[in-house]
């Protein structure tokens, strides 16, 4: 029989438990170092490009959490939403203002929780008691075809009611009203202008065909053809952003953006952190950050997202940029979404059939 010796023993038995703890400590290294992932469902393209490269950087660095972007259209977005309800996929999402309107009437949105920044946006970036809160603010105005109107010999528009310009015929490209908030927009601007409201569109439905309708070469779902259109020449004159334009013109597209005397319509990208979603600490925390002075304030010099929170500061060009933007929202209208979302399926199936059928 083998007699151990109680030293060896000692040594063997302290060497194991440093092994272990070793172990134990590499193991709890690994997890630390390998990050959560929260899923944010967002408009692709330069959103996607502006926050990915420049915003959510400072967050996943202090948090040890990797941001991943689903991209989508709002209605996209938010039917990713609906259909995984009951286990959500996603933590956040970016919706059009009347989007998240019915996203917060669907339940999918969780209430924010109290933070600092909250104290810091406008007052219209509050949703529904801080259910959704806007993240970046712009509006719904004209862009026209610059090259088309110089060739022409034609003054640049001034108002919603130049879509009905008779020389325009064929060369208005309108977003359909049914799939585009920009056609929404647009629409209910005419309408108003038309005499009607929110709630009553019959005037703009009535006054179309024989108005802006002959002057539309095309309906389109989305503005993704804008940019093809506007270099061929095919559209002269269509609803959109400045921050849309901003892009175009990036592009060497000529493009420029008209505020309409009557004013635009207030365009909001709101955020929701999703009710029941996997991690709903940190997608608050999120939810927080972004709506922090120091994300928008990157999301402005970057991508030209003018903020909601009212303490950003910027210098240069972004402060221009601010200004600019700033000084078209206080003449811009803010639209009654629980009126509109209230009617929107009737409008929307009147529209398919009456407009552009």
């Amino acid at each position: 029989m083998i007699s151990l010796s109680s030293s060896f023993v000692r040594h063997t038995c302290t060497t194991a438990v440093a092994a272990a703890l070793s172990l134990l400590a590499m193991s709890n290294a690994a997890q630390a170092a390998d990050p959560k992932t929260l899923y944010i469902g967002m408009n692709g393209g330069n959103m996607e490009k502006t926050y990915t490269q420049f915003v959510f950087g400072p967050f996943e660095q202090k948090n040890n959490v990797k941001v991943v972007v689903v991209p989508g259209g709002s209605s996209d977005i938010l039917a990713k939403a609906q259909a995984a309800k009951d286990k959500p996929q996603m933590h956040l999402m970016f919706l059009d203002d009347g989007v998240m309107y019915r996203a917060i009437g669907m339940g999918l949105c969780e209430k924010q929780k109290p933070n600092p920044n909250l104290a810091g946006i406008l007052p219209v970036a509050h949703i529904k008691g801080d259910m959704a809160t806007g993240v970046t603010i712009s509006m719904t105005g004209l862009a026209y075809n610059t090259k088309v109107y110089a060739d022409k010999g034609w003054a640049p528009p001034t108002s919603w009611l130049d879509m009905a310009d008779p020389k325009l015929k064929g060369k208005v490209v309108f977003q359909s009203l049914s799939s585009s908030t920009f056609g929404l927009h647009a629409f209910l601007a005419f309408n108003k202008l038309k005499g009607g409201t929110d709630s009553n569109v019959e005037p703009g439905f009535t006054a179309w065909p024989k108005t802006v309708g002959p002057n539309v070469v095309e309906y389109i779902a989305s503005s993704a053809k804008i940019s093809e259109m506007a270099q061929t020449g095919e559209a002269a004159l269509f609803p959109y952003t400045p921050t849309q334009v901003t892009i175009l013109k990036s592009k060497g597209i000529p493009v420029e953006y008209v505020h309409p005397k009557e004013g635009g319509v207030v365009l909001m990208v709101a955020q929701c952190v999703i009710a029941n979603n996997s991690e709903p600490q940190l997608a608050q925390e999120l939810a927080a950050y972004l709506l922090s002075p120091e994300a928008q304030g990157k999301a402005l010099e970057n991508g030209s997202f003018n903020p909601t929170n009212t303490k950003v500061q910027v210098t240069g060009a972004a402060a221009a940029e601010q200004k600019r933007l700033n000084d078209y929202v206080k003449n811009s209208r803010n639209v009654d979404w629980d009126e509109v979302n209230k009617n929107r399926a009737v409008w929307n199936t009147r529209w398919n059939r009456t407009i552009e059928r």
